[in-house]
């Protein structure tokens, strides 16, 4: 699972020489396998956390797909958008060093917060505007109490919900719209909740740009074995991934999702352990900057502390902000954004707009042309990430409501579970692929940037196409094989070797020397805005449930088919479009590689 930005971090050159080039690991400095291991740990308590946590929300707090949808996106979102500001902090006053423990601290005790989640929250339903009780036996099938009465409850295609008797004969009819389900939840776990995400997105953003940076500081100037070290310090993230999502889910599943979490919160503060035990293996790497007056460590982490509030407020916005009404247009849409919302995407446009003219007034020709092909890989960048991260959220819930888990007949995974495939077929073809553009590199028919791009996006969309072509063969539960999403994760991971790696070290090729952290902070910014719009992608996808359970099965996966199969046409025809622009963009790339 190669992240968006795992090449996107700006390494700042280093005078020095590492002390470690005569006790070396694999070639490279000894304190790279410290750094390794402490990223792996990360990855390793993030990617447990995200395994579970649509699941988490729609199973144990019982919300609608439409509102876990929506929190997904926008935890994500902050997740990539904190950075941006950890990372100054590091830069200016912090140094890397104490800005990825206190992250470490911080992520480590957000999963831990996320391990209260008090009681599952009990189900009703409004029957016509009056409230009912809803139970759920134990094959999951749901039931209204009407009085002595238990009637199942039954989706019907066209909206109306069907209320049946013991017998199997029609109860009561109840027309589009009213039928309403939703859940008595525990309003101090609910906010106990937010408050862990705003602590993960917080402590993300000191630890995630910063512990790249210690990397870069291991190397001298212009020592060749920079490249090689960041390719096996982002191994780290795959391998971390990997494990997390087979261990976290199960134990979710086995004990409970305190024990999910809980493995994620050990793994986080392993990683802290091995910097702030790291004793003087790391003395010289990721200090403070020198020269301050006085240490303004306190300051900030009181800061970051007092920041956590904030998190919180901008979910509950997220959360309770409503629709746009029908017929209101893009403006009418844009305008009922949540506070989160409007602040993305009008903040993007901005850049998207003011950078290519600001390049256009102040550098020449060939400067500009140069920022144009940054800005306009970075739009389709966004739209490549935004399609991807279906895998947390409705790829996550297709998998648990619509996906028969059963592997040879042998064991059944969980639907956090299926997640692995993603990291799993990465470890496997990153190599390989790396070979492969080493061979046509050497045979100078290597594709250029814009076509990898056009690829990977026409590749995330066969992927879906792939799933969609699966949903033929469901059998009569409306369930189609795991297989058919190992095929998608398979197409979806061949697609993001075609374009993660190249990262924002493009970016900083293309861009002019005086806007290279402008346009680093605007490559963040790209990712933030496709987490959200992912979200919002993923509520198209929304299905109705009583109690966390589908209503419709049939119904679902039609559902789930239906917009997949739009996403992945139009994924596939926006790779068709960026491969037709791909001479010119890479003709303003001037020789960039």
């Amino acid at each position: 699972m190669v992240n968006p930005d795992a090449d996107a971090t700006f390494e700042p050159s280093t005078s020095h020489v590492s002390r470690s080039d005569d006790d070396s690991w694999f070639g490279h400095p000894r304190q790279l396998a410290r750094l390794f291991s402490t990223e792996a740990m990360e990855r390793f308590g993030y990617y447990g956390m995200r395994a579970l946590l649509t699941l988490y929300l729609t199973q144990h707090f019982l919300f609608s797909d439409q509102t876990t949808n929506g929190l997904y996106g926008g935890f994500t979102a902050m997740v990539y958008l904190t950075p941006l500001i950890g990372g100054i902090l590091a830069d200016r006053y912090l140094g890397s060093k104490k800005s990825v423990k206190f992250g470490a601290i911080m992520m480590s005790l957000g999963y831990a917060v996320l391990c209260f989640g008090g009681p599952t929250a009990k189900p009703y339903a409004m029957v016509n505007g009056v409230r009912h009780e809803v139970v759920i036996d134990s094959a999951k099938q749901q039931y209204v109490v009407d009085g002595a009465q238990r009637l199942a409850i039954k989706g019907q295609d066209d909206g109306t919900v069907d209320l049946l008797a013991a017998d199997g004969r029609i109860a009561r009819s109840i027309a589009k719209g009213g039928f309403k389900a939703d859940a008595d939840r525990d309003p101090f776990y609910t906010t106990l909740m937010l408050v862990a995400l705003a602590m993960i997105t917080v402590g993300n953003g000191f630890f995630k740009p910063n512990i790249s940076t210690i990397v870069g500081s291991l190397y001298a100037t212009g020592d060749r074995r920079r490249d090689a070290g960041f390719t096996i310090f982002y191994m780290g993230i795959n391998l971390g991934s990997l494990f997390s999502q087979i261990l976290c889910p199960f134990l979710a599943v086995a004990f409970g999702w305190w024990a999910g979490f809980g493995l994620a919160a050990i793994g986080m503060l392993i990683s802290w352990g091995l910097i702030q035990f790291a004793g003087d293996k790391l003395d010289g790497y990721g200090d403070p900057p020198p020269g301050q007056a006085s240490d303004r460590s306190l300051l900030i982490y009181i800061g970051a502390i007092v920041a956590i509030p904030v998190g919180w407020f901008l979910f509950v916005n997220l959360m309770s902000s409503a629709p746009a009404a029908a017929g209101s247009g893009i403006a009418g849409y844009l305008l009922a954004l949540p506070i989160m919302g409007k602040m993305l995407f009008f903040t993007f446009l901005l850049s998207v707009i003011v950078i290519p003219v600001w390049a256009w007034k102040a550098g020449n020709k060939v400067e500009f042309q140069m920022m144009v092909a940054a800005i306009v890989l970075i739009l389709f960048n966004v739209v490549f990430w935004t399609l991807f991260e279906q895998a947390g959220s409705s790829l996550t819930l297709f998998a648990d409501r619509n996906t028969d888990l059963s592997v040879f007949g042998l064991f059944t995974m969980t639907a956090g579970q299926t997640q692995f495939f993603n990291a799993f077929f990465i470890v496997v073809l990153a190599p390989l692929t790396s070979m492969m553009w080493n061979a046509l590199g050497r045979r100078g028919i290597e594709p250029s940037i814009p076509i990898k791009f056009a690829v990977a996006l026409a590749g995330v969309g066969l992927g879906f196409l792939a799933l969609v072509w699966g949903t033929a063969y469901a059998g009569p539960d409306f369930k189609v094989s795991v297989w058919w999403l190992a095929l998608l994760y398979l197409i979806h991971s061949m697609a993001e070797l075609c374009i993660s790696p190249v990262g924002l070290s493009m970016i900083t090729k293309l861009s002019i020397a005086r806007v290279v952290g402008l346009m680093m902070g605007l490559w963040f910014l790209s990712i933030s805005c496709a987490q959200y719009v992912a979200g919002v992608v993923a509520q198209v996808a929304s299905v109705e449930t009583v109690g966390g359970q589908v209503t419709n099965l049939r119904l679902s996966l039609e559902t789930y088919a239906g917009v997949f199969e739009t996403i992945g046409f139009v994924s596939v025809g926006i790779g068709a479009v960026l491969f037709v622009l791909s001479p010119l963009i890479k003709k303003w790339m001037h020789g960039v590689q």
